[in-house]
């Protein structure tokens, strides 16, 4: 997508906005500015790559050892099974079944349905919540407390319209939920307060609204599950390897399209709801008479992304199905990647930057929408991919042998929280706050 040459109709922008590629492509086009610098907000100093490399490295050697290969994927099921097993136990109960289990393929269709709900619970729920595991006595809070406590909202049946069947997810049950069944079932109180519990009880209120209006994929009664079905008929098989492959456009594109009615209304182009995409005003800028509608949009999808990972694991574990077009995934542009880019000094804001500060803790705190939230965010998205190229090159290992996915999981991501740990031991939160709103962080 250029500005240049003749004009582009305002539908095929918003179209390609959504698409995988364009977060890359927009991105790039904020780096580019970058090494120019000529950002609005931040200084990049790309010298300091190789501290976050070698920062990243010592961590994935301290917990791995030298063996790679063995750091799972970045995905929801890892916060589900914080600190005990709890997705393979619930599978082995509902198999055990004495008259009733399920099949392989009804097995994946309610892990996705737990999984997909987790997934749009897990919006920053600020530093001050915590959850507290009635099974285990154990404690939890942020990404982990919510996809704990989202594991025990689905065991409950809190999602499903059937009193027979709790392990589902179906929009007659989601459109039971309201912000007080979230606050309850997630402990809220005065003394436990959560950011953001309006925003996911509406986020719910609208995938209810999503899937009866999506059954192409999601089927007649509005079950996420049943995005295993559309993708089984998008899919073929091997006969050389008896490996069942399906594009991952296809589930994308089930994500993007089906769940277009959940995201609040921020942005459209050409009466096209965007989603999690925003202005940056230096692309404008920059453009100048050369500049047509939608130039300045960034696209992150990051909520899309996070869950498509998450999901691509159950359909890889579960059912044995191979999803092609994995490398048009990027890594995540939120505050844990991001933050670790300014703790290391790889993105540094610039002196004389305008950013209003929290009267508490004395950082900066914006909304998402702020550009320098949107230059941030998409400085991480191509960081990361020059963070994991590092990583490679001093091990010795191709993307095949270590995936992005592994990278964020044994690297990025857990290195932004250890760094916010030992920099802001009171916190633990982003040197950067995000006034979360329940649906993008």
């Amino acid at each position: 997508m250029s500005v240049l040459g003749n004009a582009i109709p305002a539908w095929e922008t918003a179209a390609y906005l959504r698409t995988l590629p364009a977060i890359r492509e927009r991105c790039g086009r904020v780096h580019d500015l970058a090494k120019e610098g000529k950002l609005q907000y931040f200084e990049y100093h790309p010298d300091k790559e190789e501290d976050v490399a070698k920062f990243c490295i010592d961590l994935m050697k301290r917990d791995y050892g030298d063996n790679f290969a063995s750091i799972q994927p970045h995905g929801r099921w890892r916060h589900l099974d914080t600190s005990v097993p709890r997705i393979q136990p619930l599978q082995s109960k509902w198999t055990a079944h004495p008259t009733n289990a399920p099949d392989t393929k009804e097995q994946a269709r309610r892990t996705v349905d737990l999984f997909l709900v987790s997934v749009l619970l897990d919006a920053g729920a600020g530093s001050q919540w915590k959850y507290v595991e009635e099974s285990t006595g154990l404690t939890f809070s942020r990404s982990e407390g919510l996809g704990v406590a989202s594991v025990h909202m689905f065991k409950s049946g809190l999602f499903s319209s059937d009193p027979q069947q709790p392990y589902r997810v179906d929009a007659a049950g989601l459109e039971k939920v309201t912000a007080e069944k979230v606050a309850a079932a997630m402990q809220v109180s005065d003394t436990n307060p959560m950011v953001g519990i309006e925003g996911r009880a509406a986020l719910l209120s609208n995938l209810s609204k999503a899937l009866k209006a999506n059954p192409q994929f999601f089927g007649n009664d509005g079950r996420p599950g049943n995005v295993v079905d559309f993708l089984e008929t998008q899919g073929k098989s091997d006969p050389s390897s008896s490996t069942f492959t399906v594009p991952l456009a296809a589930l994308w594109s089930a994500l993007i399209d089906g769940l277009n009615l959940i995201w609040p209304s921020r942005i459209s182009l050409a009466g096209v709801s965007l989603g999690d995409v925003w202005p940056c005003p230096v692309l404008k800028a920059q453009a100048g008479s050369k500049f047509q509608e939608g130039d300045d949009l960034v696209p992150f999808h990051k909520l899309t992304q996070w869950l498509t990972y998450s999901l691509i694991e159950v359909l890889e574990r579960n059912l044995g199905w191979k999803l092609e077009g994995v490398e048009d995934m990027t890594g995540l542009p939120e505050y844990r990647n991001g933050g670790l880019l300014v703790d290391l000094g790889v993105l540094t804001l610039k002196a004389d930057h305008d950013l209003p500060k929290d009267a508490k803790s004395g950082l900066p705190r914006v909304p998402p929408s702020h550009p320098a939230i949107v230059e941030w965010r998409a400085m991480t998205v191509i960081e990361l991919d020059r963070i994991a190229d590092l990583i490679r090159t001093k091990l010795g290992l191709t993307a095949s042998q270590l995936t992005l996915a592994q990278v964020l999981e044994g690297a990025t991501w857990k290195g932004g929280r250890e760094i916010a740990k030992l920099k802001r031991p009171e916190t633990g939160g982003p040197p950067i706050e995000i006034e979360s709103d329940g649906t993008v962080f």
